[in-house]
């Protein structure tokens, strides 16, 4: 009977390592954004990740970094273009128009 709860409980840990190793890394970072026409995104910074994760238009983007800014973060891809500054944002997507976005 001893070897036996010996073996459940290492398949138990060993399950149970697989299932912890199996979940997504949690972000560093959320940022919500209200911008002036209305639109609403949440963009998502992963630790050691230059990508911008960004859920806008009822859609996900991964937006990877531009390294051609003067002020701030700069990311685009897919039609979507991204610039974080200290004051804010402004983001061009699916609407056309860019727009500026405030932190909230």
């Amino acid at each position: 009977m001893k070897g036996c709860r010996s073996i459940i409980c290492g398949a138990a840990f060993c399950v149970s390592t697989a299932v912890a190793g199996a979940l997504p890394a949690s972000a560093q970072t959320f940022q919500n954004y209200r911008c002036a026409d209305g639109t609403r995104f949440i963009v998502g910074f992963y630790k050691y990740d230059t990508r911008a994760f960004v859920q806008v238009d009822g859609g996900s983007v991964i937006l990877p970094r531009r390294f051609f800014s003067l002020s701030g973060s700069r990311y685009s891809g897919s039609g979507v273009a991204l610039n974080i500054t200290k004051a804010g944002a402004r983001i061009r997507h699916a609407r056309g128009s860019t727009t500026t976005c405030e932190l909230i």
